[in-house]
């Protein structure tokens, strides 16, 4: 995403799998953006799903299993479909790459299995979400999309990016193509100025897209919770009407920004689904155990891991965990976090804290762990390796000195008296896991609130452990 060999992904397009003509023939929807650009792209792709289209969505990562990234008319990808057209990819560039030409890195491998799949499968529309920056992502080989759109920008993987809103709005708007409209969320001034200069460069119109108003969906609920998604939907509405227009489909377009929107739109909002992000998932096996009351140990999952996203997934927190708290008397709120090591802590956990503490939330525990997804890249049936090893938790202990400093420095953020703990470290996830039930079910009356977050990577590790 620095852009290095960036021009490999032509020859791999060209020479190799000769899909150079059948992406040019795609009717693409290409979405930027630090945060928020994964709901965009599933919220624009149930839209025009619902409005009779065939559709194909490429997102990233993946939580649980890399058909995940690969989705056919709102579904994964089925193993049969990913494995013919993973092997017929795989096979061609093998063949024909050398030391000129090596094998693509993963994300472009991902990115140029999805044009082979979408071809294909002939979609009537390939939604296509970035994966880091815009420029230099492999999804960036389109040259003539329908229609692009800029989520809400922030700081994030600035060792790539760049040190400041301008430098990082630079790299997302590299999706802007001559003669393709642009929309975008609303921006920090720094953000909008960059990306305006790009437009301008171009002579193409970029327009600011107002959140999606309640009364638009005529009492229906989005598909996706928090009140952050009312400006995703925005942007969403935006980009399925542009493409709608496009295509000569002029009749299914809103009439205006104001008024409800037509059926298929509220349809597709409403239906909209994505794991990982504001997801409530109460834990099974605990609460199975106690019929004859509230869930005992319930999860609220949020892949948050930029310091907006923090305050919007501490916010979402406080509201959900505040409806759950009217129906049990006792509660004890935890977070169980971990984050990517090129990320700084002191960005990120400082928002939580401070965003929850204004909303009446405090944890009484944190519990650190990494991840174990590095063991799990291939699908939900790998598994970390049966030999002990030996597991380095630097990184915990790091995380959790900067939380130990937060709490004592504010004097809160937590619950817990001067005796009691404020953090944990745990070597595995399984462990914490089950440290958790095992409270839950030795003190049944009180309700265990669990905010998972600081990395998707974690949310689809605690999601496959919470399915076996």
């Amino acid at each position: 995403n620095r852009g290095n060999q960036w021009d490999l992904m032509g020859r791999y397009l060209q020479q190799i799998l000769e899909l150079e003509e059948p992406i040019a023939r795609m009717k693409v929807i290409h979405v930027a953006g630090t945060k928020g650009k994964g709901s965009t792209c599933t919220f624009t792709e149930s839209i025009l799903r619902s409005c009779g289209f065939r559709t194909g969505l490429f997102t990233s990562p993946h939580l649980m299993d890399v058909r995940e990234r690969f989705r056919l008319d709102g579904v994964d990808i089925s193993e049969e479909k990913f494995l013919k057209y993973f092997w017929c990819c795989w096979n061609k560039l093998k063949e024909k790459t050398d030391d000129d030409i090596p094998m693509p890195a993963y994300f472009r491998f991902m990115a140029l299995l999805a044009f082979k799949i979408f071809s294909a499968e002939q979609v009537d529309v390939a939604l296509l979400e970035v994966g880091l920056g815009g420029k230099f992502d492999a999804t960036n080989v389109v040259k003539s999309p329908v229609v692009c759109g800029i989520s809400s920008l922030g700081y994030d993987h600035m060792e790539i990016l760049g040190n400041t809103l301008g430098e990082i709005a630079g790299e997302k708007a590299g999706i802007f193509k001559k003669g393709v409209p642009a929309y975008t969320a609303p921006q920090p001034e720094e953000a909008m100025v960059a990306l305006k200069r790009r437009a301008s460069e171009l002579g193409i119109s970029l327009q600011v897209v107002d959140p999606l108003k309640p009364h638009q969906l005529k009492d229906q609920h989005l598909g996706l919770q928090g009140e952050h998604q009312y400006e995703n939907a925005g942007l969403a509405v935006a980009l399925a009407s542009t493409w709608l227009e496009k295509q000569g489909h002029v009749d299914r377009m809103p009439l205006n920004h104001t008024d409800p929107l037509p059926d298929q739109f509220i349809r597709g909002l409403s239906s909209a689904s994505l794991q990982g992000r504001a997801q409530i998932v109460p834990d099974s096996q605990v609460n199975s155990e106690e019929k004859d009351r509230d869930s005992s140990l319930v999860f609220y999952l949020d892949g948050a891991h930029s310091p907006e996203s923090m305050e919007i997934c501490a916010r979402w927190f406080s509201h959900a965990t505040k409806e759950q708290s009217q129906t049990c008397s006792k509660s004890r709120k935890i977070l169980l976090f971990n984050c990517m090591s090129v990320r700084d802590p002191m960005r990120l956990l400082p928002h939580l804290v401070d965003t929850a503490t204004q909303n009446g939330v405090h944890f009484d525990l944190a519990l650190f762990v990494p991840n174990q997804s590095q063991h799990n890249k291939l699908g939900s049936k790998a598994s970390a390796p049966a030999g002990p090893e030996q597991i380095d938790l630097s990184w915990q202990l790091s995380l959790q000195a900067v939380w130990e400093k937060l709490l004592h420095d504010d004097n809160k953020g937590s619950n817990s008296t001067d005796s009691g703990e404020t953090s944990l470290v745990f070597e595995s996830l399984p462990l914490a896991i089950e440290w958790l039930r095992k409270n839950a079910v030795e003190d049944p009356s009180t309700s265990y609130q669990v905010l998972v977050t600081g990395s998707l990577h974690l949310i689809g590790d605690v999601l496959r452990l919470l399915k076996k």
